[in-house]
């Protein structure tokens, strides 16, 4: 048990702080969070390296810098209510719902969402609603105070910035590798946003998110 609670301090100073996450709520989320709890039983040894986890599906659970980047540029406050676009482990979802008030996370495969509801039964996790759903297909999207994709889009769709209320936030990777963008967008009032570039990263794209049109020749 020391072990794994040194593994998981190290893991927050050399890999989460390092990559400028210093918001003290997001930082104390992801320790109280146990991360080893929602990594695949094959490679929970690697739950805190500095690495995406294999699900399945050609999933993934996002490094865990990552996570606690795209927690702090959120700006999340204990009312929240956050809609989650990529279930995975459901280890995000659970990070989320350590500082919201709710989380409907969204999954489009029955057996990852099976295991994301699993494992956070297990760790007493009991605000997330998880269901199966593509993303591309909901309907309805408005009324969250945030939006999260773990997922990227190849090519920028507005169908999750115009659910936003104002105020709301939108954290979504956008681009092609092998260098992607970050981008945060905010609904500043009524038909209008502030798209901010926050940093660069790569991530595996949205199942049946749009493509850029390819050329033939």
């Amino acid at each position: 048990m020391r072990d794994v609670e040194s593994a998981r301090r190290q893991m927050i100073e050399q890999q989460v702080r390092a990559w400028d996450v210093l918001e003290l709520k997001v930082l104390a989320a992801m320790e109280r969070i146990r991360r080893e709890e929602f990594a695949p039983p094959a490679y929970r040894d690697l739950a805190f390296a500095d690495m995406n986890l294999p699900l399945g599906h050609g999933q993934v659970m996002l490094a865990p810098k990552l996570e606690g980047r795209i927690l702090q540029s959120l700006e999340l406050q204990p009312d929240d209510s956050v809609l989650e676009i990529g279930t995975g482990s459901g280890h995000f979802a659970a990070c989320l719902a350590a500082l919201v008030r709710s989380v409907r996370s969204i999954e489009i495969f029955p057996d990852l969402a099976e295991t994301a509801r699993a494992n956070l039964v297990r760790c007493g996790v009991h605000n997330v609603n998880v269901e199966v759903a593509d993303a591309f297909a909901l309907h309805d999207l408005a009324g969250y105070d945030a939006i999260v994709l773990t997922g990227s889009l190849p090519v920028y769709h507005a169908r999750f910035e115009q659910a936003l209320p104002e105020g709301g936030r939108l954290f979504a990777v956008v681009g092609q590798g092998p260098v992607m963008e970050a981008r945060r967008v905010t609904c500043t009032g009524h038909g209008e946003w502030l798209r901010e570039s926050l940093f660069e990263t790569a991530m595996d794209p949205l199942l049946h998110a749009p493509e850029p049109p390819r050329f033939v020749f």
